[in-house]
């Protein structure tokens, strides 16, 4: 009875020291994806990806870690480089494209095979994957639009380039793009020797030609009603000082006249008084 409790109490010890022992391998085995990760597997049984966790068993197998956060590739197109609107007049622009690996595990592996699980969000990389493509996006939608349209309807044109561009970009997909920064290039950046910026030149010297003559003209009649009304004013000040006058001198020659009628009814009572006087007398 004491060799079997014996051999019970030994074979569970075996035993709990066995699971300690499987639930340590597993915990050292058993590699778990952060938010913003894929795990990608080589190896026996190929390639295999995880969003979560996944066992990788050594000599067997190879783990990566691939970055499927958001990331941001700007294009700029300044100066001489401007974009070339609809009208020929360049703009100053910078674009932020936002482009991810797309959680999907054939586009996780075509991303893994094409570029490599630690270039797949490496700016440089990501640039020259889409570098040209995006740069071409710009120019094409660019020229459906004359510059005022361009900074007036920046949300179309945003939208536009997206169309152009789709979504789906071997493994990546391009989430949205916002247009940081939107100007009129220069015109001392612009090439007179060149025949696009040559037309550009001269639309921006008729349009600020023009409305250089609308502003001096705003300018000057501001002036001229200023004065008008300067003169306006002066006039109906001078009627009311004038009015008032008149109104002090009509009142001086009542109130004289009130005096003199006074000093008439004096002489005459005392008039009456003196011959009153003198017929007592």
């Amino acid at each position: 009875m004491e060799i079997f409790q014996n051999t019970l109490m030994v074979s569970i010890i075996v035993g709990v020291v066995l699971i300690f022992g499987i639930i340590a391998l597993f915990s050292k085995f058993y590699y778990k994806a952060s938010q913003g990760q894929a795990l990608v597997r080589t190896g026996v049984g190929g390639i295999t990806v995880s969003f979560n966790g996944m066992m990788v068993i050594p000599v067997l197998h190879k783990i990566e870690i691939m970055d499927i956060s958001l990331n941001t590739i700007t294009i700029e197109r300044k100066s001489k480089d401007g974009l070339v609107c609809k009208d020929n007049l360049r703009a100053d622009i910078s674009v932020a494209f936002y482009v991810r690996v797309n959680e999907m595990q054939e586009d996780v592996k075509r991303v893994a095979q094409s570029v490599g699980c630690s270039r797949a969000s490496s700016k440089d990389a990501l640039r020259l994957l889409f570098d040209a493509k995006f740069s071409e996006a710009l120019k094409t939608v660019g020229k459906k639009f004359d510059f005022v349209d361009l900074y007036n309807q920046r949300d179309e044109f945003r939208k536009e380039i997206i169309d152009i561009i789709g979504t789906d970009l071997n493994g990546y997909i391009l989430d949205d793009a916002a247009i940081d920064f939107l100007e009129q290039t220069p015109l001392e950046s612009l090439d007179p020797n060149n025949i696009l910026d040559a037309e550009g030149i001269k639309k921006i010297t008729e349009i600020t030609s023009r409305e250089a003559v609308k502003s001096n003209f705003i300018m000057r009649d501001k002036e001229k009603t200023i004065k008008q009304q300067d003169v306006e004013a002066r006039e109906a000040v001078l009627v009311l000082e004038r009015q008032l006058a008149e109104s002090e001198e009509k009142q001086k020659r009542e109130i004289a006249n009130i005096h003199a009628r006074e000093e008439a009814e004096i002489l005459r009572v005392n008039e009456e008084e003196r011959l009153k006087s003198e017929r007592a007398r």
